[in-house]
């Protein structure tokens, strides 16, 4: 889908120190490399829950955009049947999981198989969540200075609400994080993440008024069309 007519014209800007920092991929493939080493027996028993809960395939593989809107592969651990309703269309996400797979999500077990893809350069440990191709183009400018960055396992929009946000409010959050990436706030986010694993997403109003301030500071009101998956 393309973006509304009125908005062809808008001027888009994020600051000239978008981006991310020098150091981002000397510490990913360190912080990458040794949570992939530490997380060999994770990944074989979340492979077995799925194995025994699902059967195969025990991935699920899709083309995600990643930096620069460049295509790549993203795995997961497969956490839902295809069960379709008699319309033939594919039952709500908690109808097609079981009550393991449901825990696995919850945990982020389920994303393991992404430290491969940091390792290989087509994420990040922190950026915004990788999206496939249809939705970043229905952001148009929003989609293509989201990408400015490489996704990540996690990211801002994730430990600030994550799934509770709507489309509106991640691509905001996104974008924050797009103009502010530095490795202190890595270090924030990383450890943010261990707290949403334990006490579970909550949505942070105080940091989404300010991603969403910032957002009306540099864009005449361009919206997300389309929903995040």
């Amino acid at each position: 889908m393309k973006p509304n007519r009125e908005h062809a014209a808008c001027a888009f800007s994020l600051p000239t120190s978008s981006g991310s920092y020098p150091l981002k991929r000397v510490l990913d493939c360190a912080l990458g490399g040794m949570l992939f080493i530490l997380c060999l027996p994770l990944m074989a028993g979340t492979a077995i829950v799925v194995w025994l809960s699902l059967g195969l395939p025990l991935f699920f593989t899709q083309a995600r955009v990643g930096a620069g809107m460049r295509v790549f592969t993203v795995a997961k651990f497969r956490t839902m049947t295809d069960a379709r309703g008699p319309d033939g269309a594919l039952l709500p996400d908690q109808m097609r999981q079981t009550v393991a797979t449901s825990l696995l999500r919850r945990l982020r077990f389920d994303e393991t198989p992404q430290l491969l893809a940091v390792l290989a350069g087509d994420m990040s440990m922190v950026g915004p969540r990788p999206l496939p191709m249809a939705t970043i183009a229905s952001f148009g400018d929003l989609g293509r200075l989201r990408s400015l960055v490489a996704p990540g396992m996690t990211g801002w929009a994730q430990v600030n609400g994550n799934t509770l946000l709507s489309d509106e409010e991640k691509i905001a959050l996104d974008l924050w994080y797009v103009a502010h990436a530095s490795p202190w706030l890595d270090a924030r986010i990383l450890l943010l993440t261990l707290k949403i694993l334990v006490i579970g997403e909550r949505i942070n109003q105080g940091q989404l008024k300010v991603a969403k301030d910032f957002l009306l500071g540099h864009t005449c009101g361009q919206q997300p069309r389309m929903k995040m998956q």
